[in-house]
């Protein structure tokens, strides 16, 4: 439970979605009002989807083991380490998929099928 007073906590849900709606209406706003974006801001924004998908796929494809062995020998590490290849050669999003996929699940589950 918390200390806060229902109206508290009504009034903080109303600060935090009036600062969000603040924050995206600023961009749309800003963006409408500039006839072109600047070309140092268009460069820095290429990397915007590259970083939100790393940020996205990297804390649940990498997890701290106690030790370091553990962690570089995790199965969904390796898989992903194989799908990163694949998607570099290849640069075949569907391809790069079944082949990641494939290799977690024979590293997975492989081991106890076979005995």
């Amino acid at each position: 439970m918390t200390e806060w007073s229902h109206g508290g906590i009504w009034a903080a849900i109303a600060g935090i979605g009036i600062c969000t709606y603040a924050i995206r209406l600023s961009f749309i706003y800003l963006f409408g009002r500039i006839d072109s974006v600047p070309p140092r801001i268009r460069h820095v924004l290429r990397y915007v989807p590259a970083a939100v998908l790393a940020a996205l796929v990297v804390p649940s494809v990498v997890t701290v083991q106690p030790t370091v062995g553990e962690t570089l020998l995790d199965d969904r590490l390796i898989a992903g380490t194989i799908a990163t290849l694949v998607a570099w050669r290849t640069g075949d999003i569907f391809y790069t998929i079944v082949v990641g996929m494939s290799a977690l699940w024979v590293i997975r589950f492989g081991p106890s099928l076979i005995g």
